[in-house]
């Protein structure tokens, strides 16, 4: 009896938008894929980015892409920008990772990662639909680009090479005296407040001041201690820990910080190391 060769299964469309799930705008992307590409596996990554983050979107694509297969094509739009001169790019990554998105930094977290190994400018008309809105390139020009190149069009086809893509900073946080001064960049569906400290800025603040116990304040509240879960602080109580981002982020057990501190994305946070506190 012959051996038959495996059929290796089709990479899914991975989408992420800020759309929501009140209109019908999601709906509309998935249309086109379906005609398209009716055998298209589609995979919601999410649809609740906050309108027009694209820091959030490019956080939250930074941290699942690497858990899709690796051909994946990321459907990603969170664009402000729709309909200015801003780029639509479709990307290929050393990884086999795909993505199609608006040029503003959206993916770049993640391409960081997945490593660039080219990208083209969503040009040509021949895969993108008939008629374009200034105000809905996600189902008129993103929508059909992810769909074609499902389909096996090579990403040369799509248009002209594009040397860099836009990139996107979180912004390091600063070192003053003996204070690690940051900012909130993502507020989970919890309301955990995620900053752009990471474990290594929080390394060299121990390392100046050696012995020091560190605390966090967002804004001017009170001192909060750095716990390792959620479930080491009694319940109601603030605290601040590492999550899975690997970033510095402020909580409530059981509860919201951001509605305990009135605080969104931009909100300033600050780690100190307190004179007179040793630690153990």
């Amino acid at each position: 009896m012959s051996r038959r060769a495996a059929v290796r299964p089709r990479p899914p469309i991975a989408i992420l938008t800020d759309f929501g799930y009140r209109d019908h705008y999601v709906g509309a992307m998935k249309a086109v894929i379906a005609t398209l590409a009716p055998d298209a596996r589609v995979i919601d990554v999410t649809h609740g980015i906050p309108a027009q983050s694209v820091v959030a979107g490019a956080l939250a694509l930074r941290e699942c892409w690497r858990y899709f297969p690796a051909d994946t094509i990321f459907l990603c739009v969170v664009d402000p920008g729709v309909g200015t001169a801003r780029l639509g790019l479709a990307i290929e990554t050393d990884t086999g990772a795909r993505f199609v998105a608006p040029d503003n930094g959206l993916v770049s977290l993640a391409v960081e990662q997945a490593g660039l190994k080219r990208a083209v400018e969503l040009r040509s008309v021949r895969y993108r639909l008939s008629k374009v809105s200034s105000t809905f390139h996600g189902r008129d020009i993103f929508a059909p680009a992810a769909a074609w190149l499902w389909r096996g069009k090579p990403l040369d086809a799509m248009g002209p090479r594009v040397a860099e893509i836009q990139r996107l900073s979180l912004g390091e946080p600063l070192l003053r005296e003996r204070k690690l001064v940051g900012a909130v960049v993502y507020v989970d569906g919890f309301g955990n407040l995620v900053t752009n400290i990471g474990r290594d800025a929080l390394a060299r603040l121990q390392a100046g001041f050696p012995g020091r116990r560190l605390s966090v304040r967002i804004g001017r509240g009170a001192p909060l201690t750095i716990v390792n879960a959620y479930g080491d602080a009694p319940q109601g109580a603030a605290l601040a820990t590492f999550g899975s981002f690997e970033l510095l982020e402020i909580a409530v057990r059981d509860a919201s910080a951001a509605e305990r501190f009135g605080a969104a994305q931009g909100a300033p946070v600050t780690v100190t190391a307190s004179p007179g506190l040793r630690n153990g």
